[in-house]
């Protein structure tokens, strides 16, 4: 739906300029795309064919539906986004995200940033993603610990308690809820939220994530 603030969106920014790589894009503002809200690339081609798409046949884990491989322009652009703070990237795969969740009888949960590793970042990175896809999310865990999993070793990572607790008041109903993540590696963070939805009395929870490590 081309809501007002889509519109706005839409009407205040045309996108001249790569935003991985400065190449001149050939975007340009017209009714077609005011009126289908068109979402025009933010990157240049040459770019956009160094990421790896993920098939079908190559996702590693049950429930979990990953876009990209976490190849090396992939980990540059992830560095770039989440550790320079560099906020407009949220728009790199826009596209990409909106398709795949746009039509999804579910509840969209992000995974949360401890609000020490919030205020470091400055931004939630996840909350980007989906605001530049167009997709309503709801949050519903709490991170436990500012520790970050990358920070731990595989068999640390498979042994460490609950990651996360409901936020007060959330209600779980029993419906279909996805997780959205940056990046699955070893699936320990995707688990541990997706245990506590279904003990809290949600009937089914899945995840999606941009990156499969």
């Amino acid at each position: 739906m081309l809501t007002s603030r889509n519109l706005d969106r839409v009407a205040t920014k045309v996108v001249t300029h790569c935003y991985l790589c400065s190449t001149q894009l050939q975007n340009k503002l017209t009714w077609s795309r005011l009126l289908t809200q068109i979402v025009e690339p933010v990157i240049c081609e040459k770019c956009m064919q160094k990421f790896e798409r993920v098939t079908l046949e190559q996702q590693k884990y049950e429930d979990v539906t990953a876009l990209y491989h976490y190849n090396e322009s992939m980990k540059d652009f992830l560095h770039q986004y989440k550790f320079f703070k560099d906020v407009v990237l949220s728009e790199v795969f826009c596209a990409q995200i909106h398709n795949y969740l746009r039509d999804k009888q579910a509840i969209i949960v992000p995974i949360p940033m401890h609000p020490e590793k919030l205020k470091q970042r400055t931004f939630a990175h996840i909350d980007e993603i989906l605001n530049a896809a167009n997709i309503p999310y709801t949050h519903l865990l709490e991170k436990k610990s500012p520790i970050t999993q990358s920070s731990k070793s595989k068999v640390e990572r498979e042994q460490s308690e609950q990651l996360f607790n409901l936020k007060p008041h959330s209600i779980i109903e029993a419906v279909h809820y996805i997780l959205v993540d940056d990046i699955v590696t070893t699936g320990t963070t995707l688990k541990h939220a997706k245990s506590l939805l279904l003990e809290a009395g949600a009937k089914k929870v899945t995840a999606f994530t941009l990156i499969q490590g």
